[in-house]
């Protein structure tokens, strides 16, 4: 389970350290092996550790690819997918065209979002978070998923 917000740094290499609380769980449980792509609807990556993007990777390739959304969301996912292996250090590197794509520069967050992670450069998280904060349900446009759940 992937939860919480991390503040990190990436190297001059383009490598991010995984937080220590997150190394363990990943080597016993996928052996250190990542997959890494881009987020379909927001200038962020998703990474996810090797069982579960083969997971996702099934569904999204099953999908009927004539259909211009599911090829549009095909492309995208698996296309721009990258296998990274965590190193003896707990690092990992984000390739160049991925980091690109997510304006990652030095600073960046990495959020656990229970079976995967998201990783925003620190500005975009900041401006996305506040802007989604600010947002107000008071117009009664709660998702009809979260109608029934109770905080």
């Amino acid at each position: 389970m992937f939860r919480g917000v991390n503040n990190i740094n990436l190297d001059a290499k383009g490598r991010m350290a995984i937080p220590t609380r997150y190394r363990e769980p990943l080597i016993e449980n996928h052996n250190g092996s990542l997959v890494i792509t881009v987020n379909h609807s927001e200038r962020c990556l998703w990474i996810l550790p090797i069982d579960e993007w083969l997971v996702l990777e099934r569904k999204v390739a099953a999908l009927p690819n004539m259909n211009s959304q599911n090829a549009r969301l095909q492309r995208i996912l698996i296309g721009h997918a990258t296998e990274v292996d965590m190193d003896k250090s707990g690092r990992v590197l984000i390739p160049p065209p991925l980091r690109e794509f997510a304006n990652l520069d030095k600073q960046v967050v990495l959020i656990g979002q229970v079976n995967k992670f998201e990783l925003w450069s620190e500005a975009l998280w900041n401006e996305k978070r506040d802007q989604w904060l600010a947002e107000d349900f008071s117009d009664n446009s709660l998702p009809i998923d979260l109608e029934s759940l109770s905080l």
